[in-house]
């Protein structure tokens, strides 16, 4: 008894000493290390040294994504569209929105609160994805139906901004289900009558994957806690 409060003790101070910074780095090196491709687009990606810096960049293919747009408004080359980021798949406005400190000021409000760093650094609902469809998506709620390929070239993503709305493929809909469902979960997040019932459509329509399972076997032995609706 007294051995099982002690791992408790041990795993539960670990989880909440864990900041998103870290968890992008334990996401890049120790989890996603054989499995390097995007979220939406299966976009192939690898470290790159730059400027004596190792940055995560995508392998430019167009066979699975092509930027909606190559350039800024100022001219620039859209440098997001080059690099891989770590999405939160239920977006930080959706657990955070439920925090004091998120209603009192937003995010840079809740920096320091120790339930949302929590909650932003759960490897469980972070995924590798280009940068120019990660700030495309936004906040934004996905969406039953299928996306009408040509926005990111043949990337199966497709983001409706005048109804803020996300459609992705097939394939990845069960994964989003059973993430949302976790978060819903663990963190007391509610989700809505409509998401229900779609998510659980997801589910059943797209079975758990080989990797769904790999990947949350490898979070619980850094994390220290499993997503259930996977086992």
């Amino acid at each position: 008894m007294k051995k099982t409060l002690i791992m408790l003790l041990i795993i539960t101070s670990f989880v909440n000493a864990t900041s998103f910074s870290k968890s992008k780095k334990i996401l890049t090196k120790k989890i996603y290390y054989d499995n390097q491709n995007t979220f939406y687009c299966n976009n192939p990606y690898k470290q790159q040294k730059v400027n004596k810096r190792y940055k995560t960049l995508i392998i430019p293919n167009d066979d699975f994504y092509t930027p909606r747009k190559k350039y800024y408004k100022s001219g620039k080359i859209n440098t997001r569209a080059k690099r891989v980021e770590w999405e939160h798949v239920m977006p930080a406005y959706n657990f955070g929105r439920q925090l004091k400190c998120w209603q009192n000021g937003g995010r840079k409000a809740c920096k320091k609160d120790k339930l949302f760093k929590k909650m932003e650094a759960d490897m469980h609902n972070l995924v590798p994805a280009i940068g120019e469809v990660n700030a495309n998506r936004s906040n934004y709620r996905y969406a039953a139906g299928s996306p009408k390929v040509g926005q990111y070239g043949k990337c199966m993503v497709q983001v409706d901004f005048k109804g803020k709305k996300a459609y992705v493929s097939d394939d990845i809909k069960g994964d989003i289900a059973r993430i949302y469902f976790y978060m819903s979960e663990r963190y007391n997040v509610k989700l809505s009558k409509r998401d229900i019932k779609m998510f659980k459509i997801w589910n059943k329509q797209d079975p758990i994957s080989k990797w769904e399972k790999i990947k949350n076997k490898r979070v619980y032995k850094l994390q220290g806690n499993k997503n259930r609706f996977i086992n």
